[in-house]
């Protein structure tokens, strides 16, 4: 497995939010319900210049909003699942807008399962003398 680096200038996206507090299966509803209504976030979303999404992201936070990884190995925290939008874009009723500051990040592609991609990842930057100063991104 290929893992590289990037630094990512600031970014904003506007997505549906939910808690670890919700229960196990709480992204997949998080997702379903932003993909049901992402018409009404859509003319928001950063594009390309041939109208192409340019990012839609699950991310995750301590329950501080501060963007540490989750609590208890990994087991508790917040997750917005939704799509990067353009510079002040404002978030309609139901939704939540998180801002994420410019970071330098460390990158994989789920190639078997995104659990096994993620304790690869950590082994890589313990080998590495590594710390995980932030939380875990999905980027699709």
């Amino acid at each position: 497995m290929e893992i590289q680096k990037c630094t990512k200038s600031a970014f904003s996206v506007i997505g549906k939010e939910g808690s670890t507090e919700n229960g196990a299966d709480f992204v997949d509803t998080l997702w379903k319900d932003a993909n049901s209504h992402f018409s009404e976030v859509s003319h928001l979303a950063k594009k390309d210049e041939h109208g192409n999404i340019l990012g839609v992201w699950g991310l995750m936070s301590d329950f501080s909003k501060s963007f540490k990884p989750w609590e208890d190995n990994f087991s508790k925290g917040l997750y917005l699942a939704g799509v990067e939008v353009t510079d002040g874009a404002e978030p309609p009723h139901n939704w939540v807008k998180w801002e994420v500051l410019a970071f330098e990040y460390l990158y994989a592609k789920v190639e078997t399962n995104y659990h096994e991609t993620f304790k690869h990842v950590l082994d890589y930057m313990k080998q590495n003398n590594m710390d995980l100063a932030g939380a875990v991104f999905d980027y699709i």
